[in-house]
């Protein structure tokens, strides 16, 4: 994947990122392209392509947070917000016993089909993440990028913790990632990606075009351009809503469940076990680690 960002919210943003996008040669003749307002979640192949290269090092930072934060044995873990399920396959491959959430339909489809494909098995749930409760308890939770912003409210973020709290065991562990959008950042930001797996190359632009830090929100474009192996050419736009967090308003919300998680980590998007990042206004990678108590 190769991804580029213009109006960089941070210092850190302002880079090319490139992992293993290949650039391929476009077709002597392409079809039609077809052009729909589609929910980008609803087209999990092209969602799973633009996050696909961050799952190895994503698993390698959650089997040493296991070791290193969660006491006890972790074998049973759980994703809310599971989406496309890079990390509910990855680890059913690692041996875990594994529950995945989400609500959206086609992104479950595709999870079954995966893991069909890979002779591997989770337990698969379409239901809220601001409610659900797992049992039997699981040892460890993750959600690292994002997926939390969707909650909107205060009350809904609130629920959101506790029910996961109420899924772990004392001693369990839940790795929560989002970004933290500090006062100073640039509203004006776009980021763009190129992909490639299985004959399908995407081009994917994201936007933020709305944004208002008073009532704590913004508004995010999606722009898919997909050509597949066949010449055809798919184009989706998708808008979505993300709440939006400074680092201080995130350690506060963190410290109003503080009777059911303490804080025992806080790392960035890096996914450097090792290193240690402060709770201050710098962070906007954030990667929390929290223990139930």
């Amino acid at each position: 994947m190769t991804k580029s960002t213009e109006s960089p919210r941070s210092p850190k943003e302002n880079s090319v990122k490139s992992n293993s996008a290949k650039e391929t040669r476009a077709s002597k003749a392409r079809k039609p392209a077809s052009t729909a307002t589609i929910d980008w979640y609803d087209r999990p192949q092209y969602f799973d392509m633009v996050f696909r290269d961050e799952t190895a090092i994503e698993m390698a930072f959650l089997d040493e947070a296991y070791q290193r934060y969660a006491t006890g044995t972790v074998s049973r873990v759980y994703e809310p917000g599971c989406g496309s399920g890079r990390l509910v396959a990855a680890s059913a491959a690692r041996g875990y016993d594994v529950v995945g959430l989400d609500n959206n339909d086609a992104m479950l489809a595709y999870l079954r089909r995966r893991l069909q494909r890979r002779k591997l098995s989770a337990e698969l749930i379409n239901g809220d993440m601001t409610s659900h409760v797992c049992s039997p308890a699981v040892d460890a939770a993750f959600c690292t990028f994002n997926t939390f912003r969707h909650m909107m409210d205060e009350a809904s973020a609130i629920a959101h913790l506790r029910s996961v709290a109420e899924s772990l065991r004392d001693g369990g562990i839940y790795v929560l990632g989002f970004h933290c959008i500090p006062l100073d950042a640039d509203p004006d930001c776009i980021e763009r990606w190129k992909a490639s797996h299985g004959g399908t190359n995407i081009s994917v632009t994201l936007k933020v075009i709305d944004f208002q830090r008073r009532k704590r929100r913004e508004t995010l474009r999606v722009s898919i351009k997909a050509t597949r192996k066949s010449g055809t050419v798919e184009r989706v736009r998708s808008e979505f809503p993300l709440r939006l967090y400074t680092p201080a308003q995130a350690f506060k919300m963190l410290e109003s469940v503080s009777d059911v998680f303490e804080i025992v980590g806080v790392h960035d998007f890096d996914y450097e076990i090792k290193e240690q990042r402060e709770m201050d206004d710098d962070l906007t990678d954030a990667l929390f680690v929290l223990r139930k108590r």
